[in-house]
């Protein structure tokens, strides 16, 4: 599942993820989030983005704090500390098919809830989703590549996307040539 060059990182985040989470700290999950998008973009790989959303999504739900007030909030609370305490332990003992069944329990916990708790979080995580993903896109993946990764729809992203102002970034925009040659004579002067 994590790659070995990953697993470090990884670990970290997560052991950082549970204080932050104990601490309610939105900024510091936010922070953690935006930490392992950027290296999911650079290796592409699946499962570094699914922990990126899982922590997103975290960090917006603890934001909210109207959420502890619904029926199951307690117990699914619980189940998201104790699959992060587990996957915590797998990484530690090298085991990554034992991370991988704790990583589909924490998306799992939320099919378990009932009621608007279960509707709130389930939107709270496809919205992070695809901000994720416009994050991934902003590093240069393509749209449907990133699309792919994260399981929505080519328009969701583009959509998102473009309400973001992520497509007009000029990360490729060169000086117009008699600007450049302003600068080498000033250079040779």
């Amino acid at each position: 599942m994590i790659k070995i060059q990953e697993k470090d990182n990884i670990l970290r985040v997560f052991v950082e993820t549970k204080e932050a989470m104990t601490k309610e700290d939105v900024v510091k999950l936010k922070e953690l989030s935006n930490q392992t998008i950027h290296s999911a973009s650079i290796t592409q790989d699946p499962d570094n983005i699914v922990v990126a959303v899982i922590i997103y999504s975290l960090s917006k739900i603890i934001e909210r704090t109207n959420y502890r007030e619904y029926p199951g909030w307690g117990k699914f609370y619980k189940k998201i500390v104790e699959c992060i305490d587990h996957s915590i332990k797998a990484l530690e003992n090298n085991d990554s098919k034992e991370l991988g069944v704790h990583i589909k329990s924490l998306r799992s916990s939320i099919d378990k809830l009932s009621g608007k708790l279960k509707i709130y979080i389930q939107d709270v995580f496809r919205k992070a989703s695809i901000n994720k993903a416009s994050r991934i896109y902003e590093h240069g993946i393509s749209l449907e590549k990133t699309a792919s990764l994260l399981g929505i729809t080519l328009y969701e992203l583009a959509n998102y996307a473009g309400g973001t102002g992520i497509p007009d970034i000029a990360l490729s925009k060169t000086m117009d040539v008699k600007n450049r040659i302003k600068i080498a004579m000033e250079f040779f002067e």
